[in-house]
């Protein structure tokens, strides 16, 4: 509990850099909210070391892609190519965890949901950045889709809670990247810093919550 209380407090005071405008805010705490959650991850999921091995490599390039994007121009496509790895890490952890897309009900849903926000954006994508976007979202539906099919795996067994754990996550930085691309290509959304972070710092969160306590 504690450690959530340390985790909350950072990423209110990460996300009060702009209002105050106090950057060196989001420099400090942007990058600790994450460490703490990896921190957070560590001890974890000793029943499952491959998986805890991936989720946390996930957690080390998502910290990489914080930073980068503490420079918005010239650190987001670095930010971007250090997030789809973090995506690819997650997606081989929760494919130890189940088939790949042994349920195909998640692939689905997570494919039309990428359609209507690559839909709603691409008038306001710069031509050189469609390619990687795409490639990002596909990245990003994917590792959400597997960890719903794995979750839906587990249905009825001892691990179900956890697993949903990350299903949640998944969704949640869907709804955290589909937010932070609206605001940057489509149009500015209001307290845009506090949804954007908080959906991801909860996805983050409960993706590592996905790792038992053992």
């Amino acid at each position: 509990m504690s450690l959530l209380l340390a985790v909350i407090a950072s990423a209110l005071l990460a996300v009060l850099a702009g209002p105050l405008q106090l950057p060196w805010l989001a420099f400090v705490f942007k990058p600790l909210t994450t460490i703490l959650i990896l921190v957070y991850a560590w001890p974890r999921g000793a029943d499952e070391p491959p998986v805890r091995r991936w989720l946390r490599l996930g957690l080390a390039l998502s910290l990489l892609g914080d930073v980068a994007l503490l420079w918005p121009q010239q650190g987001f496509l670095p930010g971007l190519i250090a997030f789809q790895l973090a995506h690819l890490s997650y997606i081989v952890a929760f494919s130890r965890r189940a088939r790949f897309a042994a349920r195909w009900q998640p692939f689905a849903l997570y494919g039309v949901v990428s359609l209507a926000i690559l839909s709603q954006l691409w008038s306001g994508l710069p031509a050189a950045l469609r390619v990687p976007v795409m490639a990002y979202v596909l990245c990003l539906a994917t590792m959400a889709a597997q960890a719903a099919v794995a979750w839906l795996v587990a249905r009825g067994s001892e691990r179900e809670r956890s697993w949903r754990s990350a299903a949640i996550g998944g969704a949640l930085f869907v709804a955290s990247d589909a937010l932070l691309a609206t605001d940057k290509f489509l149009a500015p959304l209001p307290a845009s810093a506090l949804w954007i972070l908080a959906t991801y710092w909860a996805a983050q969160w409960c993706i590592a919550s996905s790792l038992r306590r053992t």
